[in-house]
């Protein structure tokens, strides 16, 4: 979790014992998925200030642990109607300190069906430790209306969403395709594709 491009993944945890996943989209802001963030027994998102990022952890170790300052849910998702709304299912954490560096981030790129990928993350059956599936695809582009979400045979249970969804262009270059929502069970699931 030291190296590119797996610097930029951290585990995301609240005070209530949720945990997902998350990656930097800037120094000092992550992104994760919304539902990461919602709970349902009080039907309110989680406050900022319960919110904590630590990247590079392993095993009750981390390299650097930063909390929330901010947290802005997309417009559009809706926790009560997560299937219809599974296109904007992803939020913004702003932090109160920078967790990788500028050089470290990588580019929001479009998918196209076929595309290499790869999909890390803190999942439940690990939860200690980040796991991954580095030898996956973009089998498919849905479009809902205007949306688009990104359907992938990568390896992933709960706890992997909000992690970036890694593709590979034909230079060799990775980078963000979009963010994971939903794990199918067994392989696959959907990825929400980030602007680019």
């Amino acid at each position: 979790m030291d190296q590119p491009p797996w610097r930029i993944i951290g585990r995301v945890q609240t005070g209530v014992g949720e945990r997902c996943t998350g990656f930097a989209v800037a120094p000092n802001v992550i992104e994760t998925a919304g539902h990461c963030l919602w709970i349902a027994r009080t039907g309110h998102f989680v406050p900022a200030w319960d919110v904590h990022a630590l990247f590079g952890y392993r095993m009750g170790a981390f390299r650097i642990h930063a909390r929330a300052t901010q947290i802005v849910v997309a417009s559009g998702y809706d926790p009560h109607r997560e299937a219809a709304t599974a296109w904007t299912d992803r939020a913004l954490i702003v932090l109160d300190q920078p967790v990788v560096k500028a050089a470290d981030l990588l580019p929001m790129v479009p998918a196209r069906g076929g595309m290499a990928a790869m999909l890390g993350g803190y999942q439940q059956d690990r939860s200690e430790i980040a796991i991954g599936d580095a030898r996956c695809r973009i089998v498919a582009i849905d479009r809902i209306g205007t949306h688009t979400m990104l359907r992938h045979d990568c390896a992933g249970t709960h706890g992997v969403s909000g992690a970036p969804l890694l593709v590979r262009d034909d230079g060799g270059h990775w980078g963000i395709a979009g963010v994971a929502v939903l794990a199918f069970a067994g392989a696959g699931g959907l990825a929400a594709s980030l602007p680019h």
